[in-house]
C-alpha cells in the first residue's frame, strides 16, 4: 500500500514574499506551541504568542491596536459587545460592598445591570443627574468604587459636567469609567479629561454597518486592565474572529463616514426645528440645547451623528411617523451608514416604566435619530413626509 498524507493533518501556510494588503481572517480555535517550554513562557508573558481563542485572537488584538491609537490608549480589549465590556468593567473592578454611581440616562442595559444585577451581587447602585456635579458629589458615598458616565446621553442629547465629575472622582479616589460609544474618539477622548477607563460599544458607528457586534473597553492604569481581562476570559466574553474583521474593515472609512454623519445631523437638526409638529429638537451644539454651553466648552463643534426631537400627539402619531418613512429603518440601534430611527418609549427605555420615561424627558411622541450618511436632501424631505403625516387625523 502507498502511503499518501492524512488529510487530517494542517497543512502549512504557504510562504510568500510579499504580504496581503487586506487583513487575514484567523478563525482558528486552538494554537499550537512547540513544546511546554514555550507555553510556559507564553504564558508568562516572555515571549508573544497565542493559546486559545477565549484569551485572545489575532483579529481582536488587530482591531483593538486600531481603536487604541484612536483613544490614545494601550493594552485595549476587544470583547463579545458593548455590553459585555460594560459588564467586564462593573464586574471585574467592583467587589462585594462596593457601590457604583451611575448617570441617570446611560444606556438601558446598563441600567438594568445596575439596578438589577449588582445588587443580587451584593454591589450598592445608585443614579445621578450628570449634567450636575454638585447631583454626584451628594451621592457619592465613602464606599463608591467606580462612576458611570455617559458624554452625551441616551436618548435625550443632555452633555454631561465631564470636569466636574472628574475633578470629585479624582479628589475622592474613584476610578471614572466613560462610555463614549455615542461621542466616539473623533468627538472626544476620555483620557484626556480624566477617565480611568474607556468603553465602546464597537457594533455601532466604529463598526458602522449593522454586521458586527463587539464591545472594546480600555483602562489607564495596567492593574486595572488585567482584572478586566481575567473576568472577561473567565466568563467567556470572546470577540468573533469574523466580527473583528468586519469592524476594522468599517474602521478604515471611519473618519469620512463620521464627519459626513455629523455634517448631515447639523442639518437635520435645524430643518426638524422649522416643521409643523415638532414640538422640540435636541441637538448638543445648537443654540437652543439645555447644555449647549457645556456642550461647546467640551465638544467644541462636533456635535455628533445623533439627533432627538418630539412631535405632538403621542403614541398614535409616532406610529403615523414610522409608517410613513418606509426607507428610514425604524430599529433599536444606531451608528448604521444609513439613517435609522428609535423610539426608546418602546425600546431601550421601556423598561422604566411611562413615570420614569416623564422623568427623563421620554414621551410617546419622543424619537431618536441615528443620522447617516444619505443625501441631507433626501433625508430633509423623508422626514418632512413622515412628521407631516404624523399629523394629521
Amino acid at each position: 500500500m502507498t502511503d499518501t498524507p492524512s488529510l487530517v493533518r494542517r497543512t502549512p501556510w504557504p510562504e510568500s514574499a510579499s504580504r496581503p494588503v487586506g487583513t487575514p481572517i484567523q478563525p482558528s480555535v486552538v494554537y499550537a506551541s512547540p513544546d511546554p517550554d514555550t507555553l510556559d513562557a507564553q504564558y508568562d508573558g516572555q515571549v508573544a504568542g497565542y493559546t486559545y481563542a477565549r484569551e485572545g485572537h489575532p483579529n481582536a488584538d488587530v482591531l483593538a491596536r486600531k481603536i487604541d491609537a484612536m483613544e490614545g490608549a494601550e493594552g485595549g480589549i476587544v470583547l463579545g459587545s458593548g455590553m459585555a465590556a460594560v459588564t467586564a468593567v462593573l464586574m471585574g473592578v467592583c467587589k462585594a460592598g462596593d457601590h457604583v454611581l451611575g448617570g441617570d440616562q446611560i444606556y438601558g442595559r446598563s441600567l438594568r445591570l445596575m439596578r438589577e444585577d449588582l445588587p443580587r451581587l451584593s454591589v450598592a447602585t445608585s443614579v445621578a443627574d450628570p449634567t450636575d456635579a454638585a447631583a454626584f458629589e451628594a451621592a457619592i458615598r465613602p464606599e463608591t468604587r467606580l462612576i458611570l458616565l455617559e458624554v452625551v446621553s441616551n436618548p435625550t442629547l443632555r452633555v454631561a459636567d465631564i470636569a466636574g465629575i472628574a475633578a470629585l472622582a479624582k479628589a475622592r479616589g474613584i476610578l471614572l469609567a466613560i462610555d463614549n460609544t455615542f461621542t466616539t474618539p473623533r468627538g472626544f477622548q476620555p483620557f484626556a479629561h480624566g477617565a480611568d477607563i474607556v468603553i465602546h460599544s464597537v457594533t455601532k458607528i466604529l463598526a458602522g454597518h449593522s454586521d458586527a457586534t463587539l464591545g472594546y473597553v480600555a483602562a489607564r492604569d495596567p492593574g486595572l486592565r488585567k482584572a478586566i481581562y481575567d473576568f472577561a476570559v473567565t466568563t467567556g466574553m470572546t470577540a468573533s474572529p469574523f466580527d473583528c474583521w468586519l469592524a476594522e474593515r468599517g474602521l478604515y472609512s471611519f473618519e469620512l463616514r463620521y464627519d459626513r454623519a455629523e455634517q448631515n445631523a447639523v442639518a437635520l437638526a435645524a430643518h426638524l426645528a422649522g416643521l409643523p409638529g415638532i414640538t422640540r429638537v435636541l441637538y448638543p451644539t445648537r443654540a437652543d440645547h439645555p447644555d449647549h454651553n457645556r456642550a461647546i466648552n467640551l465638544l467644541g463643534t462636533r456635535g455628533g451623528h445623533m439627533v432627538s426631537f418630539e412631535i405632538a400627539g403621542g403614541r398614535e402619531a409616532a406610529n403615523r411617523l414610522t409608517r410613513a418613512a418606509p426607507n428610514i429603518a425604524f430599529a433599536p440601534t444606531l451608528g448604521d451608514i444609513g439613517t435609522t430611527l428609535s423610539h426608546p418609549a418602546s425600546s431601550s427605555h421601556r423598561g422604566l416604566g411611562a413615570e420614569g420615561r416623564a422623568a427623563l424627558g421620554i414621551s410617546e411622541g419622543f424619537f431618536r435619530v441615528s443620522v447617516g450618511v444619505e443625501d441631507i436632501g433626501l433625508l430633509c424631505r423623508e422626514f418632512e413626509t413622515a412628521i407631516a403625516a404624523s399629523q394629521r387625523r
